[in-house]
């Protein structure tokens, strides 16, 4: 039997579809674009339309932009000699937010994960090398996430880098600022000694 009418189950369904949205949370936010007011839903449909036609991924560092050149690439005051690596678009907010980081960036979309069948075809490591092979960068940084597939993506990418003479650099990881010692790990352990500093 069915509860509700046939379009408002597919825009629940269309919701379902989004990462982190369960049954529940998709039902509610389909409950609540109908309580929008016309102008209201239309704009936000107009702005899913939009985003899509016009979002694509920078030629240089393949980050996301509606430009022809993303604006990070495009700053002249930025230091053209160092280019971190990410996997996702999500992780130069992140890096971008610390305002630490004043060198370029190359998003590789995605990690090399064979138990997903991701392989080093499917994530924009040619893009990378062809950079780096054009000259003028001194270091790149691996800044994929402390994981399994993050290590083996930083590792696979730093023995192709080896042979252009360029200096690669992994991000420090360790104990989290405001957290505790007896609560972290062996390996948060081991990365924070190794990353330790002088003071």
């Amino acid at each position: 039997m069915q509860y509700f009418p046939a379009s408002l189950q597919d825009l629940t369904d269309q919701f379902s579809k989004l990462p982190g949205i369960g049954g529940k949370t998709a039902q509610r936010l389909a409950f609540y674009v109908l309580s929008l007011p016309e102008n209201e839903a239309q704009a936000f449909a107009d702005a899913i339309v939009e985003a899509k036609r016009m979002v694509h991924t920078c030629p240089v560092c393949q980050n996301l932009t509606d430009k022809e050149i993303c604006p990070i690439c495009d700053d002249d005051t930025r230091d053209q000699s160092i280019i971190c690596v990410v996997a996702e678009p999500k992780d130069v907010i992140a890096m971008e937010r610390s305002r630490e980081f004043n060198g370029l960036y190359h998003v590789l979309h995605g990690v090399i994960s064979p138990l997903n069948h991701v392989t080093q075809d499917d994530i924009r490591v040619k893009e990378l090398l062809q950079r780096v092979a054009k000259g003028g960068v001194r270091e790149v940084v691996m800044a994929t996430n402390p994981d399994t597939e993050g290590e083996a993506t930083a590792m696979y990418i730093s023995r192709l880098l080896r042979p252009m003479e360029v200096k690669v650099t992994r991000l420090a990881y360790g104990v989290p600022v405001g957290s505790q010692l007896e609560y972290a790990d062996e390996v948060t352990i081991s990365r924070a000694l190794e990353g330790r500093q002088e003071i």
